[in-house]
């Protein structure tokens, strides 16, 4: 590797790997790219994916390869396009001593000295793309997270929501909307403080966390209300997940003991989406359905009129 990019790259050679993916999409790379011309196209877009996505189909004239991966473990971030390959190499990217991730680059055939050299020269063209991608990144997981809890917020909501739905209307999922609210939160507030109040709903996100699936979503979405996006095949599984996370709150020790003289408890209102459904039509019926069982008595779960 040339000296003028140890400040900027870090590179090792990794071992043959074999395996089988889909293969690498195509783009426009029949005419070579100069590292101006590169820099603008890579210029074009602000989201991550698009950004590495650009650069692998920009660099094949000069770089070909089966497939690419990208991984930032900080992040938790792992991102791949085509195929595996029999021989790799590998590129630890820093700019100014931070760490931007690892680009894997995957072939059948043995990568050239000179190959390498050059794709090195295009690295260094990638570099600052990809952290302005990064940061942008950082900065809308930022703005659609909720503080106190670390779940997405209303505005992650109001933005995710849609895409959920327009996916049912394509035939790919059923989906459940479950609203969560905590019982007599006001009455913890006024007599333990606000600070107490905090306590619970960070451990109220917790236990929910313990309660749901990782393809669930999880929302703070304002106060002591949640709410929970799931994929289902049957409102029969979302009534059961309804009940699963109401015994958890309820048998929640860090949540019981986040408000002492209180037991602690949740109203739950469940809906099933459907193809005709806004994100305001199907909020509001399982918003409908949690007050319905806070009339019935709350702790326990009400599944709304389809």
């Amino acid at each position: 590797m040339k000296t003028k990019f140890l400040n900027t790259l870090l590179m090792s050679r990794q071992a043959p790997q074999a395996g089988n993916a889909p293969a690498l999409g195509t783009g426009p790379t029949a005419a070579p790219l100069s590292p101006t011309e590169l820099a603008q196209r890579l210029q074009t877009s602000l989201e991550l994916e698009r950004t590495l996505e650009l650069f692998t189909q920009a660099i094949q004239w000069a770089f070909p390869h089966d497939g690419m991966t990208y991984d930032h473990p900080g992040l938790g971030l792992h991102l791949s396009w085509g195929r595996l390959s029999r021989h790799s190499c590998c590129y630890n990217l820093v700019v100014e001593r931070e760490e931007i991730g690892e680009l894997r680059f995957l072939r059948g055939r043995k990568f050239r000295e000179e190959e390498l050299t050059e794709v090195e020269n295009l690295l260094s063209v990638l570099i600052y793309p990809l952290r302005n991608s990064l940061l942008y990144r950082q900065a809308v997981e930022a703005a659609q997270t909720d503080t106190l809890t670390g779940l997405y917020n209303r505005a992650a909501l109001d933005h995710l929501l849609p895409r959920e739905l327009a996916a049912l209307r394509r035939g790919q999922q059923h989906l459940a909307l479950l609203v969560v609210d905590i019982d007599h939160f006001k009455r913890i507030n006024d007599t333990l403080g606000h600070s107490a109040g905090d306590q619970v709903l960070k451990a109220a996100a917790d236990c929910l966390q313990e309660a749901t699936r990782e393809s669930d979503m999880l929302f703070r979405y304002g106060g002591e209300e949640f709410v929970m996006l799931m994929s289902t095949e049957s409102p029969e599984d979302a009534l059961l997940a309804g009940e699963r996370i109401r015994r958890v709150l309820r048998n929640c020790e860090a949540l019981q003991s986040a408000a002492p003289g209180f037991t602690l408890t949740a109203s739950i209102g469940v809906a099933m989406a459907r193809p005709t459904d806004s994100a305001f039509s199907l909020f509001d019926r399982a918003d409908q359905a949690m007050y319905t069982a806070k009339q019935a008595g709350r702790d326990r779960v009400v599944r709304s009129e389809e």
